[in-house]
């Protein structure tokens, strides 16, 4: 934008007097020639100095200090007026001043512009000579040299005359005390705003204007400061209730950070003022039980209920629970007759885990409300500690999804509780920046930085956070100093490790005390209000804690609003159910014109123009559907029926293996084409994601937490890379559903096979995820046909509850010429089968070994027996491990009265992939079945401390080496087949041990 309406002070910055002698003969000859600000200053300082009788001084000026003298308002002399009609003329006019020099504006300008540069140093510096600290171990802060005004030339006898400011900070003139008594109230006082990051000059001004000036203190009514006062109280009182109700139970308080609880009450107020109609919050341990009954309104007696070791549940709902300080509540709080609905999601120990959550929640919330614009009406907000904020990763991961499309959520509030030392590490030693704040510089968020002792100023930084972000949809930072009274937990002796600063506080008062004898003094409140308050809020808790022996939860929330119409399986049966999720032909084939159809504006990629062409002969011929082409059709159809589908992923758009073309992109001007997004009812979205794992897989399980009418997928680039967020499965997805009552139907979609391409781009971990397995917690797959898993992706929208999936998806399978489907695979009454039968088996009476196994393994197993000529041996792929399809298994065994063998191949070493899990399953069903021997054999890889080779000849062996071992055939003779002629060599024996 160009300099017009801006104050003097956003432009003066840095200028060289030189240039500003350059510019000014430039306004002389020619006026609108130089920018509008600039116009703007030379006009008033013109202005200021051609005025009529300027008392003794005279132009031309000599110095500085004649020229500052001309200009002060206070010795100009008034002109005389002219006579009343009829009357003798007005005396003559004094002659007028002569004009200012060059010169003399150059000086004048100088002394504007080191004003403007001291301004300015305040705008960018002045935080760090802030009043933060409540327990002042550093003392008052000293005042940076640069916020100094001899830094600037200014001396003693310069700080008390008038300087030329051209309307910065709402001031045409005044002097330098003035100037910088003004600049110390609004920010070296108990707020600190960093801002001067920030790229976009209107957000500057924007927060300028309500810092800036002498008119800014923070100031609130008698009835405002009266609320503000009783909830430190109950906050305070909460914690002291706690304390004494249950000596040694931890809780980790908020004891010496309570001026949050104001903080938060006003941000629901003014939120809701500023069209804010739902709150996601996320927090970790500190005060989590104080916002939950002091902020969230969760009932008290159920806290306590929980306390005494009670459930938050029904007792008619089966769950493990969770310590109460991880437990989420939902709630609907009114002010103002503006009613905002909040909820604070459930999270584990691992410190910031929720923050990609809240986020994916929040942005379901927005996309289900049509708030994708301006994202008003749903307000993430995340409460940190400090040393977490500045520690953890994942923070920034959360933080870089500000401004991407997808995954902005129109800005989150962060409010730090900063205790000044993260359990017992201080701060020198946990971070490299002055502030945990800092990292948040990096998307230009603005960061309140505030004294937590003064809950007014708290208040007040909030207020502005949440008018900054509804207005500019950016994130923003609080940034509270406080201090945490007690150790990490309440067990803890914190004066091992922080000695000095525990003594500060043993000594500090509380904030009720300091904001309470404020008050007093202001004749605000009085002592007896402060005591009975105190008691009022004392004897309620005193009753609700009575209460909580005999309360009873009866009221189960996690399946109402969206969730309407969903529910918990029953038991083990219900979730292995399966569902019908076939369509009919013609949506089928109007499906297939979407998949095909190219617009005539768009120039496609040859390559993918052949693709296209594949595909047309499919839908033509009916048969030879790919990978690619049945994920399209499960998405297509599922769409049509008025599902949601998101796809998020590192390379989604386009496949990591250039299979998908969900995207088309011209190559002329690469506008974008979605096929998908052209068909009706449903919304689609395909999403290259940030570089990120942990953040973007919990962003997306947040979403479907919020959204369970849509197919929430997170595709890994790699299978091996999910490791990068382990922590989401396992404290999230794999255990939510028992610890929290939260169902969730995401779905992780893991590209896995062993193709030699090394140890970091063939394992997706099986072993890790079926580990996890207990409870029906989970679903885990390895399909081996487009067709199935076109089954698997609509059956998960289609049952009548959600269960996170887990799906090993293909690599060479993805072009593989006999992993393909027939166009009556995807129509009618067809399902997801959990076992796939063998293409060519033989009689049942004839099988004499039986092969199971999973995923890419079984088709080089059936061209290996194909090969061979073996009649005996049948290969049957289970495509659902878990739940394990147990029962279909024994009624196959069953009918195979001739079997005499059963093993378990798979391509992963024998410490990873699926043995391990399956081999109990089966030896189970071959009891069931009555089969004899009653064990089955393994036949892979050795265990291995990597789980791949980076050798492709070792994998070649490798891989023959285990088929051979399933089919009982010479490895050498396998080896030759699939890598032809090669002798033998020693590196082959290894891996022919697990047959043994």
């Amino acid at each position: 934008m160009g300099l017009e309406g801006l104050d003097f002070g956003e432009i003066a910055g840095g200028v060289s007097p030189a240039y500003l002698e350059t510019l000014y003969q430039r306004y002389q000859s020619a006026p609108d020639s130089v920018e509008a600000g600039w116009r703007q200053f030379f006009d008033g300082l013109e202005g200021q100095a051609q005025r009529p009788s300027w008392g003794k001084s005279n132009w031309p000026l000599t110095t500085t200090d004649d020229l500052t003298a001309a200009l002060d308002p206070t010795q100009m002399e008034p002109a005389p007026k002219p006579a009343k009609g009829g009357g003798k003329p007005a005396p003559a006019a004094a002659p007028a001043a002569p004009a200012p020099s060059k010169d003399d504006i150059v000086k004048a300008a100088g002394d504007a512009i080191r004003a403007q540069l001291l301004i300015r140093t305040y705008r960018v510096r002045g935080h760090l000579a802030a009043n933060l600290d409540p327990l002042g171990l550093s003392g008052l802060r000293e005042l940076p040299a640069d916020l100094k005004t001899e830094y600037y030339g200014f001396t003693d006898a310069d700080i008390d005359r008038p300087v030329y400011l051209g309307g910065t900070m709402g001031l045409e003139w005044a002097t330098i005390r003035e100037l910088v008594n003004i600049l110390r109230a609004n920010y070296c006082g108990n707020v600190g705003l960093e801002y001067m990051h920030i790229a976009d000059v209107e957000e500057r001004v924007f927060l300028q204007e309500r810092m800036e000036g002498k008119d800014k203190a923070i100031d609130f009514t008698p009835l405002g400061k009266k609320a503000i006062l009783n909830k430190v109280i109950e906050a305070e009182e909460w914690e002291k209730f706690c304390a004494r109700k249950y000596v040694g139970t931890k809780r980790f308080g908020l004891d010496g950070g309570e001026s949050m609880i104001p903080a938060l009450e006003s941000l629901i107020k003014y939120g809701g003022q500023y069209g804010v109609n739902e709150i996601v919050f996320g927090m970790a341990h500190r005060g989590r039980l104080n916002v939950l009954s002091n902020v969230m309104g969760k009932p008290f007696r159920a806290i306590f209920h929980e306390f005494g070791g009670g459930s938050s549940s029904p007792e008619d709902v089966a769950g493990s629970g969770d310590v109460k300080y991880h437990l989420g509540t939902s709630t609907d709080r009114e002010f103002d007759g503006i009613s905002v609905h909040m909820s604070l999601v459930a999270n584990p120990s691992h410190l910031e885990a929720e923050d990609p959550v809240v986020l994916g929640k929040t942005r379901a919330i927005q996309t289900i409300a049509g708030d994708l614009t301006e994202h008003k009406m749903a307000l993430p907000v995340l409460i940190h500690g400090d040393a977490a904020f500045a520690g953890q990763g994942i923070v920034w991961e959360c933080l870089g999804f500000s401004g991407i499309r997808g995954y902005n959520t129109g800005g989150c509030v962060h409010f730090v509780i900063n205790n000044q030392v993260g359990f017992t590490t201080s701060p020198q030693f946990a971070r490299s920046s002055p502030y945990p704040s800092d990292v948040a510089k990096g998307v230009q968020a603005p960061v309140f930085h505030v004294n937590g002792d003064d809950p007014e100023a708290v208040t007040f930084a909030t207020k502005m956070a949440i008018e900054y972000r509804q207005k500019f949809h950016r994130d923003v930072v609080i940034d509270m100093w406080c201090y945490r009274r007690f150790g990490h937990n309440e067990g803890d002796e914190p004066s091992f490790t922080q000695p000095l600063m525990y003594k500060a506080i043993r000594s500090h008062a509380p904030v009720s005390k300091i904001y309470g004898g404020k008050l007093i003094e202001q004749g605000v409140v009085d002592q007896a209000w402060i005591d009975d308050n105190v008691r009022q809020y004392t004897t309620l808790l005193e009753g609700e804690f009575e209460a909580g022996a005999s309360y009873r939860p009866n009221k189960a929330d996690w399946f109402a609003g969206r969730w309407s119409g969903l529910h918990a399986p029953a038991d083990a049966e219900t979730a292995r159910r399966n569902v019908e999720t076939g369509i009919d032909r013609k949506l089928f084939d109007s499906l297939g014109r979407t998949l095909t159809t190219v617009p005539e504006d768009l120039t496609v990629h040859k390559t993918l123009g052949r693709v296209l062409d594949a595909k047309r002969q499919m839908f033509s011929s009916g048969q030879g559907f790919d990978w690619a082409t049945g994920e399209a059709l499960a998405f297509g159809s599922l769409l049509s029926e008025g599902y949601g589908v998101r796809l998020s992923g590192q390379d989604s758009g386009r496949g990591t293996f250039s299979q998908r073309h969900a995207v088309w992109v011209d190559q002329n001007d690469e506008h974008k084409f979605v096929p998908l997004t052209t068909l009706p009812h449903g919304r689609f979205e395909v999403l290259d994601s940030p570089l990120s794992e942990y953040g973007v897989l919990g962003f997306e399980y947040g979403y479907a937490l919020a959204d369970p009418k849509t197919l929430v997928m997170w595709e890994a680039q790699f299978g091996d890379f999910v490791n990068g967020a382990q922590i989401m499965i396992d404290q999230f997805i794999a255990s939510g559903e028992s610890k929290w009552l939260r169902a969730n139907g995401l779905v992780m979609l893991l590209p896995h096979g062993y193709e030699g391409q090394g140890p970091e781009h063939s394992s997706a971990r099986p072993e890790r995820f079926l580990q996890l397995c207990a409870q029906d917690n989970i679903q885990v797959a390895n399909c081996t046909t487009p067709a199935n898993y076109y089954h698997l992706l609509r059956r998960q929208m289609h049952r009548s509850f959600r269960k996170p999936l887990v799906v090993f998806t293909p690599k060479s399978l993805l072009r593989h010429k006999a992993a393909v489907s027939s166009a009556d695979e995807f129509l009618g009454d067809s399902h997801f089968r959990r076992i796939l039968s063998d293409p060519n088996k033989p009689a049942d009476a004839d099988v004499k070994r039986l092969v199971l196994c999973t995923g890419k393994v079984a088709y080089d197993l059936f061209e290996a027996r194909d090969a061979a000529g073996d009649t005996g041996t049948e290969i049957v792929r289970i495509e659902q491990l878990y739940p394990f399809p147990g029962e279909p298994l024994v009624e196959r065994l069953k009918r195979m009265t001739s079997l005499e063998e059963v093993i378990w191949a798979q391509e992963e070493p024998r410490n990873n992939g699926y043995w391990f899990f399956v081999e109990p399953f089966i030896e189970d069903a071959m009891v069931k079945a009555g089969v004899k021997p009653q064990r089955p054999r393994y036949a892979g890889r050795a265990a291995a401390a990597s789980p791949a080779t980076g050798l492709m000849k070792r994998h070649q062996l490798e891989q023959a080496a285990l088929v051979a071992n399933a089919l009982g055939h010479d490895v050498r003779e396998e080896f030759r087949r699939t890598a032809g002629n090669t002798t033998t060599t020693t590196a082959a024996r290894p891996a022919q041990a697990p047959g043994s």
